[in-house]
C-alpha cells in the first residue's frame, strides 16, 4: 500500500502518474524532525536497496550518498554523487517498507556512516511529498512504486543490438571504416555513435557539411547496410549571431534567465551558451521539436548529454576568477596560497555558486524559480522534450532516446548510459551492482560504456565487459577522445570479443522478452539474488551475481588476470560455459558454494531448475535475425514453461495477445505452445 505525506509547498515534477491522497499524521517506522532530518534505526545487518545511479555496492548500507545530478567522470568509492537523482529506497527490515522522497533539489542519504545503524535523510528544500510503501516483499514493494511512476521506456528491437561509439568519429570515411571492419570481421553491429563532432562547431541541430556533406545520402547508406547512426545533442546553445536555434529561443525568451532577468551565461563544448528554461513546457516543446531536423534525414535514435547542466563556467564568475588570479602576480605563492590559486581554477566547472545564479520559468507560471531548487529536473525535462516530440512527430514508431542524466520520471521517455565512467576494472564492478538499483527505480534500457570510456583500456578488460554487457539492454562500447582506441578489431583478441557479441545475438530472443515483460508489468529485469530468494540467509549477501530475466542467473568475471571465480548457487542450477552460440558445454550443479572455471575466451552463466531460453542463429544485425526458427536450451526434470514476448519491434501495441506465447517443454524433449504468437521450435539443448 502506498501512503503520501505532504511538506510544505511542493513543486508538480511530475514523477508519479497515480493520484494518492495526502494523508495526515505520523509516517510508520520513521521519525521526523521537519526542517531538520528524517531517520530510521535500521536492524543490524539488515539491507537497504535503491538509489538507482549510486556508487559501492547493492546493498546501500554504510556510506552517505547524494542526489545532485554531478558531472564526475572520475568518480570512486569516496564520491558521494553522480549523474543522476535516483531518491527511492528500501530497507530490507523484517517487514520491508520503501520511500520515495519527490523532491528535485539537494539530498542527502547518511545510511549507517555517521552511526552504523541509522539512517538519515537532510535536505536543503523540505517542499516534497514523501511517498511510503509498505508490500509482501521486496519485489512487490517495487512494482508498486513502479505502479506508481509509469512505465518504462520501450526502445525499438534494433537498440537491442549492439552499438559502436567513439568520441572522435569525425567523418563520413570515419564512420564507414568502422562498419567496414567489423563487417570483415563478421562481427554483428547495428549502430554507430556520432558524438560532437559531427556538429557545425558543436552547434546542436546543425551538421558539419565539410565532414558530412550530403547526410540524407549517408544516413540511407548506413542503414541499407543494416546501421543505424545515434547523434548526440547537448543541453547547452551556442550563443551566436545567425544561428536559428539560438536567434528564436532568445526573440521568444525560452533560456534560463540570470538575477538580473537576462539570459543565462555558462559555457560548455561550443564555449558561450544559453541554457534552453527545460522546465518551461513551452520551451521544452520548442526544443524537443528541433530533433525533427535529424528525424527528417533518416535519424532514429539520439542520446543526450551534457544535461545536468554540466557548466565549464559562467561568465560571471569567470570574471571573478580573472580578477583574483591578477592578485596573485609577482607573489610568494606559499603553501595555502598555492591551494587557493589552484582550487580557484579549478573550481570553475560545476560551481555550485552557479547553480544558485539561474532561474527557471516553472512549468509557465511566470514565477523564477532558482535554478538549484529543481536542479535535478533538467536532465529528465531534456530528455521528455524529445520524447514528447517523437510522440508528436513519429507516433507510430519507436525512437532510440537515453540521457546522461536524469530524475525519477525521465524512466517514460528513454533510457540512460551509466555516465562517463573509466577503463577500470572497480568500474566494471559498479555496472553489475548498478543494474538492479536502477531497474527498481524504472531504469530498464541501460548499461554502462563498455571497456570504459576514459582512461586506456587492456584486451582483457574489454572482454571481460563484453561477457556482462552482452546481458544489458543497452550494449555500447564507447571511448573518450585521446584514450587507446577500442574498437574490437583493434585488439589480438578481436575473434573472442566477437563471440561474444555472436552470443548477445543468440540470445535476443530472450532478453527482448524478458525487457518488454518487465516493462509491460512494472517489473525488474536485473535482481539482486535475495529478491528471488528471500529466505535464503547467504543471497543478501551477494553483490556481483544477477538474476536476469526469469531464467538466468549472471556471475560476472569482474577481476584482471583471473580464470575462473567462485559462485554461489541458491537453488540447484545448469551452468553453462559458452565460447560461442554453438560452442558450449553444460552441467549441473548442486546449491551451495563452487569454485567455476572460466577461461578469459569463456563466457559462463547459469540457467535455474526447470527453466528453457529461446536462443535465435546470431546474424550480423537485428534486422537479419530470424526471430521465427528458435531453439531452447535449459534445465528440465519434471516440465518448464516459458513465456516468450515478441513483436516487430518498432511498433506501439505492445499489450496485443499476438506478441505472447506459453513454451512448454517436458522432461522427455517434447516442446509444445499455447498462445497465439506461434514460433517454430527447432531442438532443445541443455540437460534433461
Amino acid at each position: 500500500m502506498i501512503h503520501k505525506f505532504r511538506f510544505g509547498n511542493p513543486l508538480n515534477t511530475e514523477a508519479v502518474v497515480e493520484n494518492y491522497p495526502v494523508e495526515e499524521g505520523k509516517i510508520p517506522c520513521i521519525e521526523v524532525k521537519k526542517g531538520e532530518k528524517i531517520s530510521f534505526k535500521m536492524t543490524k545487518g539488515r539491507p537497504v536497496y535503491g538509489l538507482g545511479e549510486q556508487v559501492r555496492g547493492i546493498n546501500k548500507r554504510g556510506w552517505i550518498y547524494t542526489s545532485d545530478c554531478t558531472d564526475d567522470p572520475n568518480h570512486r568509492e569516496d564520491t558521494h554523487s553522480l549523474y543522476a537523482a535516483h531518491n527511492f529506497l528500501i530497507f530490507a527490515e523484517k517487514k520491508p517498507f520503501g520511500i520515495f522522497l519527490d523532491n528535485p533539489g539537494k539530498v542527502t542519504f547518511d545510511l549507517g556512516y555517521t552511526q552504523q545503524d541509522t539512517a538519515e535523510i537532510t535536505m536543503d528544500n523540505w517542499d516534497m511529498d514523501l511517498y511510503y510503501i509498505d508490500g509482501k516483499d521486496l519485489k512487490d514493494i517495487v512494482h508498486q512504486f513502479r505502479r506508481m511512476i509509469g512505465r518504462s521506456y520501450i526502445p525499438p528491437k534494433w537498440a537491442f543490438g549492439f552499438g559502436q561509439s567513439r568520441w572522435g568519429y569525425k567523418s563520413e570515411e570515419d564512420i564507414r571504416e568502422v562498419e567496414r571492419r567489423y563487417r570483415e570481421l563478421d562481427i554483428p553491429l547495428d549502430s554507430i555513435y556520432l558524438d560532437i563532432d559531427y556538429m557545425e562547431r558543436f552547434k546542436d541541430f546543425t551538421l558539419n557539411d565539410e565532414t558530412f556533406p550530403n547526410f540524407p545520402e549517408f544516413v540511407k547508406e548506413m542503414q541499407e547496410k543494416h546501421i543505424h547512426l545515434v547523434p548526440i545533442i547537448d543541453a547547452g546553445v551556442k550563443i551566436e549571431e545567425g544561428y536559428p536555434v539560438y536567434e528564436e529561443g532568445v526573440e521568444k525568451g525560452y533560456f534560463c534567465k540570470d538575477e538580473e532577468g537576462k539570459d543565462f551565461v555558462a559555457a560548455v563544448w561550443p564555449g558561450r551558451v544559453h541554457f534552453p528554461d527545460m522546465l518551461n513546457p513551452e520551451a521544452r516543446r520548442w526544443f524537443g521539436l528541433k530533433y525533427k531536423f535529424l528525424l527528417e534525414q533518416g535519424i532514429d535514435g539520439f542520446w543526450n548529454d551534457m544535461n545536468e547542466p554540466a557548466i565549464f563556467y559562467s561568465e560571471k564568475r569567470l570574471e571573478k576568477v580573472f580578477d583574483e588570479l591578477e592578485t596573485f602576480r609577482g607573489k610568494n605563492q606559499d603553501l595555502m596560497t598555492h591551494f587557493h590559486f589552484k582550487d580557484l581554477v579549478l573550481g570553475l566547472a560545476n560551481n555550485p555558486e552557479d547553480y544558485r545564479s539561474f532561474y527557471h520559468n516553472f512549468n509557465g507560471e511566470r514565477t523564477p524559480v532558482r535554478h538549484d531548487k529543481v536542479h535535478n529536473l533538467y536532465g529528465y525535462n531534456m530528455t521528455r522534450a524529445a520524447g514528447e516530440a517523437f510522440e508528436e512527430l513519429e507516433p507510430d514508431k519507436r525512437i532510440l532516446m537515453f540521457s546522461r542524466s536524469s530524475y525519477i520520471g525521465m524512466h517514460r521517455y528513454g533510457g540512460i548510459w551509466q555516465g562517463d565512467n573509466l577503463s577500470w576494472w572497480s568500474h566494471l564492478l559498479l555496472n553489475i551492482k548498478m543494474m538492479p538499483s536502477l531497474n527498481m527505480c524504472g531504469f530498464l534500457y541501460t548499461g554502462a560504456d563498455l571497456g570504459g570510456f576514459g582512461a586506456d583500456t587492456t584486451e582483457d578488460l574489454v572482454l571481460r565487459w563484453m561477457q556482462f554487457g552482452l546481458f544489458t539492454p543497452l550494449m555500447r562500447n564507447h571511448s573518450a577522445l585521446g584514450t587507446r582506441e577500442q574498437e574490437l578489431y583493434q585488439f589480438s583478441n578481436s575473434k573472442a570479443c566477437g563471440n561474444m557479441i555472436k552470443i548477445r545475438y543468440s540470445l535476443l530472443p530472450y532478453l527482448y522478452s524478458e525487457y518488454m515483460k518487465a516493462a509491460l508489468r512494472d517489473e525488474m529485469m536485473f535482481r539482486p539474488l535475495a529478491f528471488d530468494y528471500p529466505e535464503d540467509s547467504f543471497a543478501d549477501q551477494v553483490e556481483d551475481q544477477l538474476m536476469v530475466g526469469d531464467s538466468i542467473m549472471v556471475a560476472p568475471v569482474h577481476e584482471q588476470n583471473a580464470a575462473g571465480r567462485y559462485v554461489y548457487l541458491p537453488e540447484d542450477m545448469m551452468l553453462v560455459t559458452m565460447r560461442t552460440p554453438e560452442d558450449y558445454d553444460v552441467r549441473v550443479m548442486e546449491k551451495g558454494h563452487h569454485y567455476v572455471p572460466a577461461a578469459m575466451e569463456e563466457l559462463i552463466f547459469f540457467i535455474r531448475k526447470n527453466h528453457v531460453i529461446p536462443v535465435a542463429k546470431s546474424a550480423r544485425s537485428v534486422a537479419d535475425m530470424d526471430f521465427e526458427h528458435l531453439d531452447l536450451l535449459g534445465y528440465v526434470t519434471d516440465k518448464a514453461a516459458y513465456e516468450l514476448y515478441d513483436d516487430d519491434g518498432n511498433s506501439k501495441d505492445y499489450e496485443n495477445p499476438k506478441h505472447f506465447t506459453e513454451v512448454i517443454v517436458c522432461s522427455n524433449g517434447n516442446i509444445s505452445q499455447n498462445g497465439k504468437l506461434k514460433k517454430a521450435f527447432g531442438k532443445f539443448n541443455g540437460i534433461r
